[in-house]
């Protein structure tokens, strides 16, 4: 298996845009495999968990609120739901002491859970709450259940978004002290993810755990559960009653899971890692247009990912690669 950093550039996988889960999976045989799906039970999370249990593996889902979970999810074998709350660091250990409890070995795990546009909202010690939550409850999962990631040689796949584009890592004000913009605020977030896949790629890879991060593709979901009617009448969202105006860009959430089912599980993505994908296939880089497409350079900077994850593991306290040469600044 190679353990070079991955070319970001289309392989040409073959599927695209209109691809479904399914589609992905049609010929893949998960019987015996264990995945995690944070968020598992609504909108993507819940697509990529029917259609993970359809090809044969077991699902876990964390979930915030298990018993809308447990409804959401019946008449779906395969699946386990247990509590965790991605915004409250010992919900994570509680709930990745009770895993690592059971002995089992994950083959994947997708970070899929996540929280878009809210209004200015503080978790732990003053933190930004889609930072926190999106970016940092996951780094802290992940690095507690490396002990159940690292032997089976499991891939690890961060939800990222064309929302990346919105903003990179604010160095100087992360948890937005001053002048807090929802959009940009979800946009660092989404770059964290992108960050960490880098990173934790470069650190994994020699174990045979590789990471991806993604854009699943414009979906309306109960993700957009905080934006207001009015804003998503203006982007052109919904209509003036609520109903979805369709779009060209617009997936259906059986498509909007393609990506991450195919992240997770392709063949064709063996000895590749590190990498930003979209539409079933590995992006390319950002146009210089200012064109929303691709990954931009400043989510897939090594630098930037070592110094993300030097900074996670100071908040968040945990750190499963603290032996290993991780910058401290």
């Amino acid at each position: 298996m190679s353990t070079a950093s991955t070319a970001q550039h289309k392989i040409g996988s073959g599927f695209g845009a209109h691809s479904t889960a399914d589609d992905v999976l049609a010929g893949i045989d998960l019987t015996g495999k264990l995945a995690l799906v944070t968020g598992g039970y609504s909108g993507l999370g819940l697509e990529t968990a029917r259609a993970l249990t359809k090809a044969g593996a077991r699902v876990v889902v964390p979930a915030r609120r298990p018993a809308i979970a447990r409804e959401a999810l019946g008449g779906i074998d395969g699946v386990e739901v247990d509590e965790l709350d991605l915004g409250d660091l010992e919900s994570v250990r509680a709930f990745a002491e009770r895993f690592l409890a059971s002995g089992r070995t994950l083959d994947f795990v997708i970070d899929n859970a996540g929280i878009m546009a809210c209004p200015e909202t503080r978790t732990g010690p003053g933190w930004e709450a889609q930072f926190a939550t999106n970016h940092l409850g996951h780094f802290a999962l992940v690095n507690r259940l490396w002990p159940a990631i690292e032997p089976g040689g499991a891939r690890v796949v961060s939800v990222s978004s064309r929302g990346h584009h919105l903003s990179g890592i604010r160095w100087d004000d992360i948890d937005w002290r001053h002048g807090y913009d929802k959009w940009q605020a979800y946009g660092q977030a989404k770059t964290a993810n992108v960050l960490f896949a880098v990173h934790l790629d470069r650190l994994a890879r020699d174990r045979r755990v590789r990471a991806f991060s993604l854009h699943p593709g414009g979906i309306l979901t109960p993700l957009q559960r905080h934006l207001p009617r009015e804003e998503m009448v203006a982007n052109g969202w919904i209509d003036e009653d609520g109903n979805p105006i369709p779009q060209q860009d617009l997936k259906t959430p059986q498509q909007g899971a393609a990506t991450q089912v195919w992240a997770a599980t392709s063949p064709q993505l063996s000895g590749l890692g590190g990498v930003y994908l979209e539409d079933c296939d590995i992006a390319e880089p950002a146009p210089a247009d200012g064109e929303r497409t691709g990954v931009k350079d400043y989510a897939v900077d090594p630098e930037q990912a070592a110094r993300l994850w030097a900074l996670s593991a100071r908040r968040t306290g945990v750190d499963a690669f603290a032996d290993r040469d991780t910058p401290t600044r």
